[in-house]
């Protein structure tokens, strides 16, 4: 009876106990989560040299992205290129949709932002100076979004068509919610008769479709005249196309 209240107790002892292996990867993972949650003062030297780290791992993923297509480059592929070892990627990165979704964040942030405003302003449009300007606005600021992120952009050009699995689904995510956007702010440019009556989800998705077409030409170099130019020719084209005759309420 001792031997076997010993033997239970031995037993219930060892599966209390957590195995090397499971500890080991426990202690991993907490290290992670500290070094992502405590990165040191704002501005001071560990801080800095995370944004460096981070910066050095997401330009060489870009690169890669770009060159190989997304579903081809490895994390092995991106810490090689970057200079760093494979541990470093861990520590700033769950895995390779975590590190697609910090580069699209900002560009899917400053693209929704842009489509709210123009939905807003076309809201409050009463005549087609207004509506021109709605448009025009947006068109400044996406070419802003595209001066400013060109690589990031090109990744959702090249990849937003594809399944949406693993690290391309956020950017599937993103085209989904630009043309649901796109849509939205055409049945409000609707709303006071400024347009023809063609179908919002016809018409924007055409526009959507345009638009990622020219930043495709721009961002690969292709000749096409000044960039800068446009946003308002393209605000030009779409609306003689779409809006009514100022003044008589008949269609174009």
């Amino acid at each position: 009876m001792a031997q076997s209240r010993k033997a239970q107790s031995s037993g219930s002892s060892k599966r209390k106990q957590k195995s090397p292996s499971r500890a080991g990867s426990a202690s991993e993972s907490k290290a992670r989560t500290e070094v992502k949650r405590r990165p040191g003062p704002e501005g001071g030297t560990r801080d800095r040299n995370r944004k460096e780290r981070i910066k050095t791992l997401s330009d060489a993923a870009l690169l890669l992205f770009l060159s190989r297509g997304l579903d081809i480059v490895t994390i092995d592929d991106i810490t090689q290129t970057a200079g760093v070892a494979k541990g470093t990627f861990y520590r700033y990165f769950e895995d390779k949709e975590a590190l697609v979704e910090s580069l699209l964040a900002p560009v899917r942030s400053e693209l929704l932002a842009s489509l709210t405003q123009c939905g807003r302003a076309l809201s409050a449009a009463r005549n087609v100076d207004g509506l021109v300007e709605a448009y025009r606005t947006m068109g400044a600021t996406l070419a802003g979004v595209v001066l400013t992120h060109a690589g990031t952009v090109r990744l959702y050009l090249h990849e937003s068509r594809g399944p949406a699995v693993g690290a391309r689904a956020k950017l599937v995510e993103l085209a989904t919610l630009i043309s649901r956007h796109a849509v939205a702010i055409t049945q409000k440019a609707h709303t006071h008769g400024l347009l023809r009556p063609i179908r919002p989800s016809v018409s924007a998705l055409a526009v959507v479709g345009a638009v990622e077409r020219l930043l495709y030409a721009v961002l690969s170099e292709e000749e096409i005249g000044n960039p800068l130019e446009i946003p308002d020719l393209l605000t030009t084209i779409i609306l003689d196309g779409l809006r009514k005759t100022p003044g008589t309420g008949r269609d174009r």
